[in-house]
């Protein structure tokens, strides 16, 4: 069953908590060890409760907001030396290595730009484990069929990218279990400190399933999310002229080389209408999974058989007619209230009539600290540089590449062109 409507996605995901189990998934997450592709039960529950209250709470998010500035810096600078020579950037790319080094320093306490080799090869098992995911497996179906995921190769592939994923995880705590404390704590810390205070509550393979999301799923939506508002942008020349100049008077000149900081983001109330019309047209996770658990249920007037999988069509969610005015133009003013305030760009605002972030009780719990990265790295493209095509370049395009995020299928390429205050 597909559903593409605001209205029916809120009555099926207020109703229906559990994910149809996938092969691909269930292996790469322990059997559900995770938060993401857990059973809604009470492990669910208890996971819910500690990101909310010690991994992603306002407080612990304020501590990593050094990890951000500085891999924001980072990416600032990159491009202010393709600026330097009149280059193109891929902001694909970029988007991507902000993403992984975020998390990463967030969840590990360490990045891998600077270790080629290592990066290469952690991208590499990132790439696979996502497809792998998403993969069609027969045993799904009928578990008698089983041998055909064998036959196809599908079942090595799995195993041996959750071995490989495995190791890396456990070196990683290896390093975190014989090194001396660490004032600065990242995700990997708080896990082992609770585990320590609930032994029997969490294992190490709760610990792994969540750098699992973390590190697998996390890194995607923030780069799609990013590389996704800049291309609407792109796309508006009126609206990218009105975000600059709202973001470049609201924090005022700065000194060479300085760049916006997250106590600064507060004033950028247009900003946030613009990622949240980003997030509303360009969803990172297009598509959500439940399956009816409680027996026949009626929906719109047709019987749902308990087992059925219902697909909730995030993509059409976000430009369903009835909730949206001119659904598919890029108008961020659709998110400010009278008063231009913004407060409609608070995202539970739009539950249920936009999805980037799954919606109910299954939505992601990583939210805030996704939507302090989008946020800041936007802030500070859209200070710093304007931005053109090079000449040479066709037209962008909204095409997308399939998989568990949606990403652009051609690479966001422009030339950064530096605003004169910030060079």
């Amino acid at each position: 069953m597909v559903v593409s409507s605001a209205r029916l996605a809120k009555q099926v995901l207020k109703r229906h908590d559990n994910r149809p189990p996938v092969l691909g998934q269930q292996k790469l997450s322990y059997n559900g060890a995770d938060i993401a592709f857990s059973p809604y039960d009470s492990h669910w529950k208890e996971m819910r409760r500690l990101c909310a209250v010690h991994l992603f709470s306002p407080k612990q998010l304020l501590s990593f907001r050094p990890i951000r500035e500085a891999q924001v810096g980072r990416m600032i600078s990159k491009l202010r030396s393709h600026a330097v020579n009149h280059e193109a950037a891929n902001l694909s790319d970029m988007a991507m290595s902000l993403a992984s080094n975020i998390i990463c320093g967030v969840a590990f306490g360490k990045t891998y730009d600077d270790h080629e080799y290592e990066k290469k090869k952690l991208d590499k098992l990132v790439l696979e484990a996502q497809a792998l995911m998403v993969s069609f497996y027969f045993s799904d179906q009928l578990k008698v069929f089983s041998w055909l995921d064998k036959l196809s190769g599908l079942l090595n592939r799995v195993d041996n990218n959750f071995k490989e994923l495995d190791s890396f995880y456990q070196n990683l705590i290896d390093d975190h279990l014989t090194r001396n404390n660490n004032s600065n704590k990242d995700i990997i810390d708080l896990m082992i400190e609770l585990k320590r205070e609930k032994p029997d509550e969490i294992t190490w393979e709760h610990v792994k399933g969540l750098l699992m999301n973390l590190f697998v799923a996390g890194t995607d939506t923030v780069a799609a999310a990013v590389v996704w508002t800049m291309t609407g942008l792109m796309l508006r020349p009126d609206v990218m002229r009105k975000t600059q100049e709202h973001v470049r008077e609201a924090v005022g000149l700065k000194k060479e080389g300085a760049m916006i900081e997250e106590e600064e983001l507060t004033k950028l109330t247009y900003l946030k209408a613009v990622v949240m019309e980003g997030l509303r047209l360009y969803p990172p996770a297009p598509l959500l999974y439940r399956t009816e658990q409680q027996g026949v249920e009626e929906i719109e007037g047709w019987e749902v058989e308990k087992g059925t999988k219902i697909i909730i069509n995030g993509w059409a969610v976000g430009r369903d007619p009835e909730v949206w005015k001119d659904p598919e133009e890029f108008v961020p003013q659709r998110f400010l209230n009278g008063n231009g305030n913004g407060n409609e760009s608070d995202h539970r605002e739009w539950e249920f009539k936009m999805l980037p972030f799954g919606g109910g009780r299954r939505g992601c719990p990583g939210m805030g600290l996704g939507m302090l990265a989008i946020h800041l790295a936007l802030a500070n493209l859209l200070y710093s540089f304007d931005w053109v095509l090079p000449s040479s370049a066709p037209p962008i395009d909204t095409h997308a590449l399939p998989g568990l995020t949606m990403h652009k299928k051609n690479p966001l390429l422009l030339i950064p062109i530096p605003y004169p205050s910030s060079t």
